[in-house]
């Protein structure tokens, strides 16, 4: 009887037991069903909003896009023996005109509505015609062109009858902003993408070898032919951009997507000032050739940050001015200049003729140059080097040559001094710091390299384990790369 008791009792503290973990799962589950919905609510109310906030963006600036065709003549092999129009005529060769399309975007500036777009879309052109979304098209001229930021300013007669776009700040982006691409992509008219700002500062290579790009916007918002000149907007549907490259495959061939450029605006205003004035833009110019100072070069240049001058344009303001290479600039009449870009900023929509004060730093010492700002020059392009065959020496992953007159042909170089990389190991000193087959080293550690004989004399007495500063040239500019 005792042992009934016993075991009835057991059993009762083990329902007991059981009991209140059973109460207690239940009670757990419902918390995390009811968790689980509000998480549900609460991701369902963000898609929302962020879905309402892209399509008022939308709406906020898409009447402002709209659809330029350009009639442009294009050059024939023709062109090259029958110029005349006399001998057009007598042989009855057409004039070859064929019709592209891109895009645009309705801006307030001053008083006067204009339409921007980029200047490779109606360079060459014999007519254009503007057309908004309602569907009314007008004829278009060109007030004025800028090739460094490819910008062209076209005026029309009532630009359309259609509101302009709200300016952004180019410089408030951040990398992971939500950003709309909206143009004429393969004629498609007013096509919208979306995709986020995935890189800022970004120095692209133009597509005809001209120079480069400069402090472009990167993004993965899809653009396509056809979106050039048009807008690039931020979630508040503000123009921060003018999308105008994409690119389609790397230098080996291998395709590539998600990688498309837009011109940051605040540049686009700079420029336009001038152009509603004048038709043109016009640029300061220093006459140098600049790079960032990388992270433990300070040993070897004083100095942390600043504008590095690789190269000193030969007759050119800096040049007059006393300005060397290896200087870095580290102020512009009491402004700070903590890198290149800053430089190039500071500079550039200075006034032809104006005088600034440069702040150097030369060895480690301080000094003030006075400079007189001339007008910037087109940029010129570069030509790509071949590798060639000589005798050869190895040091720091890196195997030179001398320079001969076969070398030089092959090269495009435009010096006789210095030796030629022919090869960098993967994974070497070299390597990491950027030298690459081709390049021209005409200094070691700020002393001067002729040849292959000075290369190993100066070399020779270096570690492999220790720093390095190369002064090379590369497609005719000079550069200063850190081994380390």
């Amino acid at each position: 009887m005792k042992r009934a008791a016993l075991l009835f009792a057991g059993l009762a503290a083990v329902g007991l037991v059981l009991g209140l973990t059973v109460s207690h799962v239940t009670v757990s589950s419902g918390s995390l069903a009811v968790a689980q919905s509000t998480e549900s609510s609460v991701q369902e109310k963000i898609a929302a909003s962020g879905q309402a906030a892209v399509k008022s963006a939308i709406a906020r600036a898409a009447p402002a896009v709209v659809k330029i065709e350009v009639v442009k003549r294009v050059a024939s092999i023709w062109d090259q023996f029958f110029d005349d129009p006399f001998f057009r005529r007598f042989f009855g060769l057409p004039q070859r005109e064929v019709t592209s399309v891109g895009s645009g975007f309705v801006i307030d500036y001053a008083g006067k509505r204009y339409v921007l777009t980029n200047a490779h879309v109606v360079e060459n052109a014999t007519s254009i015609r503007v057309t908004a979304k309602s569907g009314k098209d007008l004829p278009a001229k060109v007030v004025g062109t800028d090739t460094v930021l490819d910008l062209a300013v076209l005026a029309v007669e009532d630009a359309l009858d259609v509101p302009p776009v709200v300016l952004g700040d180019s410089d408030a982006l951040e990398i992971g902003d939500w950003v709309i691409a909206i143009g004429n992509p393969l004629g498609l008219s007013h096509t919208v993408t979306l995709g986020i700002v995935s890189a800022l500062g970004r120095d692209v290579p133009r597509p005809d070898g001209t120079g480069y790009f400069r402090r472009m916007i990167q993004t993965d918002a899809a653009i396509n032919p056809g979106n050039s000149g048009g807008p690039l907007v931020n979630a508040f549907g503000q123009v921060v951009g003018m999308n105008t490259l994409i690119a389609r495959s790397t230098e080996s061939g291998v395709a590539v997507e998600g990688i498309n450029f837009a011109v940051p605006i605040n540049e686009i205003l700079k420029a336009m000032a001038q152009i509603a004035v004048s038709g043109r833009v016009t640029r300061a110019w220093l006459g140098v050739y600049i790079q960032d100072v990388v992270p433990g070069m300070e040993r070897q240049l004083g100095v942390r940050q600043g504008a590095l001058v690789a190269e000193v344009v030969a007759g050119g303001p800096a040049d007059k001015a006393g300005v060397k290479a290896g200087d870095v600039i580290v102020a512009v009449s009491g402004r700070t200049i903590t890198n290149a870009n800053d430089l190039q900023m500071e500079i550039m929509y200075r006034a032809v003729g104006e005088k600034v004060e440069l702040g150097i730093v030369r060895g480690g010492r301080s000094m003030t140059i006075a400079v007189v700002l001339g007008e910037r020059p087109a940029e010129e392009g570069q030509a790509p080097g071949v590798p060639p065959a000589a005798e050869k020496a190895e040091k720091f992953g890196l195997t030179v040559q001398d320079i001969t007159s076969e070398l030089a042909q092959k090269y495009s170089l435009r010096q006789a001094s210095g030796v030629v990389v022919v090869a960098v190991a993967v994974g070497s000193k070299g390597y990491w710091a950027g030298v690459r087959e081709g390049d021209v080293i005409v200094a070691v550690n700020r002393t001067d390299v002729a040849n292959l004989a000075e290369w190993k004399q100066t070399v020779a007495g270096l570690r492999e384990d220790e720093e390095v500063l190369l002064t090379v040239v590369r497609g005719g500019r000079t550069w200063f790369l850190l081994l380390r």
